[in-house]
Formats: C-alpha cells, structure tokens, sequence
C-alpha cells in the first residue's frame, strides 16, 4: 500500500506541475496584454506601463512563472487589481462558503443515491425499479439553477422558512447552516440522480457475483447481504463518481452561488473576470485545479484500500 501511495503521489506531483504550467500559459501567453485589458483601450502608454511593471508582466515568461509559483508555495498569491487587497484571504473567505455547500450538497446526493441505488438494485426489472429509474431521469433533466429558483418561490418567498439568498458568515453557524441548505438541495438533487444510476449499476454487477452466491447459500438474509457484502464491493466506481462529483460542486457552483447571492468561489470568478482581475481567476483556477487532482489522489488510495487488486496491478 506504501509503494502504490508514492507511486500516486508522484502522479499527483506531476499532474499539478503540467496543470500549473498550463494555466499560466493560458492566463499570459495569450494574445493580449492584461494591464491594456483592465485599464481599457482608452488608457495612455504610460498608464499601460506602470500597470504592467506593477503587475510584473514586463519581466521574462519564465520569471514570471517562476515567480508566482514560488509565491503559490509560501502562500503569497500577490495582490488583487481589482480589490486592492491580497488575493489568499479572498479566496480562502469564498472556499469557506464553497467548501461546506459542496460538502452539504455531497453528503445529501450520497445519502439518496444509495438508498435509492441498492433499493433499484434489489429490485431490479420490477415497479420499484422503474420508479427509481424515471426519477433519477428526471433528475438529470433538470438544470440545477432552475430548480434553484423553484426552491426559492417556493420555500424563501412562500413559506418564508428559509432566507432567499445571502450569507451571514460564520460568526452565526445556525444562520450560516440554514442560508447554505437551499443550495445545497440544488445541487446535491442533480448529482444524486447520476449517483443513483451508478451505484443501481455496480450494485447488479456485484449481485451477479460468486461470493453473493456463497453468501446466500451460507443462510445470510438478503437485505443483510445486499447492505454487507454487495454494496461495499460495489464501492470502487461509486467513490471514483462520489470524488468527481464534489470537485465539480466547487468548481461548477458558480450560477446557484449567484442566484443565492453567496459570496463563494464561483462568484469571485465571475466578478473577478468581470473586473477582469486576472491574477485571481489565475489563482482561482488553480486552486480548483489542486482540489480535483488532489481528490483524484484520495480517491485513488480509497479504491485501493478497498480493492487490493488495484495495488496488485501497480506493482
């Protein structure tokens, strides 16, 4: 298990370095000087220089590059043009409020698509399966900044249970908690609809299995062999979609964040490109970057501390 940790590990290193290069390449060495960008095709020459010596973009690519990575490791991500402030606390304050809806979000998706995975499965070719079914399709179709407002007419502005959109901060957790439950039953409904139809399948695939067989034939209940044996050998392609799916709930939050009005990461992007701050949506992407290839990693070390025949084939 050690040897196949390192050997992802080194993936991992590898991956992050390509993935910074090209985000660098596509945030400097496109068409375009960013500081005529920010200040505007009316802006003077000498304007445009002083902006670009402060933005550091007269020195040479590779300085550069090497600039803001070293920045990046001692935590230093410079300084927003827009906002006149450093940009690590920015994004550290939108992470706080992107990190726990995609949390909240994910935990709520794997709740009903378990359930209502292993219970298609159990019953899979009958009524309740074709029920399942037509739900999670349902639940495909529609787009989450849809139901997202339909959650708000009907729950905010009818019933008045919950606020319609801000964020209080952390400094009140209950508030806090309850402005990030709307959003997050927006977009964990999507995401539980794909989960749902992946864990029916690897469920069935493992119900087929020879050790089910046993398992049966040695006087275990269904439902308990079903929850024991067939689920967590089911888990490798369930965790794989669960690790894909909560980084795109950081990354791809961004239009629920806007109809909910939370200050989260999304949202710094969109008004960052707006400002066309473009330090921050450099710093923004790579962070996202850094939480799907480090998930990716996780991931990778669940799977094969449940599937030993992972670290076999690794070796």
């Amino acid at each position: 298990m050690l040897l196949y940790a390192l050997q992802r590990l080194a993936v991992l290193a590898a991956t992050l370095f390509f993935a910074s290069i090209i985000v660098f390449a596509v945030m400097n060495v496109l068409p375009g000087n960013a500081a005529e960008t920010m200040l505007g095709p009316t802006a003077t020459p000498e304007a445009v220089a002083a902006l670009s010596h402060k933005l550091g973009l007269d020195q040479p690519l590779l300085a550069r590059y090497a600039h803001w990575v070293g920045g990046a490791l001692r935590g230093d991500l410079g300084l927003s043009y827009a906002y006149g402030a450093p940009i690590a606390p920015l994004i550290a304050s939108s992470l706080a409020v992107s990190a726990p809806l995609a949390a909240m979000a994910m935990a709520l998706a794997a709740a009903i698509a378990l359930s209502a995975g292993v219970y298609a499965a159990d019953r899979r070719g009958k009524t309740g399966d074709a029920i399942v079914m037509g739900a999670s399709q349902i639940g495909l179709a529609v787009p989450n900044f849809w139901l997202a407002i339909l959650l708000v007419i009907v729950f905010a502005v009818t019933l008045r249970i919950v606020p319609a959109g801000g964020f209080p901060g952390w400094g009140e957790p209950l508030r806090a908690l309850g402005a990030l439950v709307l959003p997050a039953v927006a977009l964990g409904v999507v995401q539980a609809a794909i989960l749902t139809r992946v864990t029916r399948s690897a469920v069935i695939e493992a119900l087929n299995e020879d050790f089910m067989r046993t398992a049966r034939a040695k006087g275990v209940a269904r439902r308990a062999a079903l929850w024991r044996h067939a689920l967590p050998n089911a888990l490798v392609p369930i965790l794989t979609i669960m690790g894909l799916q909560f980084a795109n709930l950081i990354a791809g939050a961004i239009v629920v964040e806007n109809v909910f009005v939370l200050p989260g990461l999304g949202r710094l992007m969109l008004q960052s490109i707006s400002n066309r701050d473009t330090l921050v949506v450099e710093n923004s992407v790579m962070l996202i970057a850094v939480i799907v290839i480090g998930l990716n990693f996780a991931v990778d070390l669940g799977c094969a501390a449940i599937d030993p025949r992972l670290r076999a084939g690794s070796a």
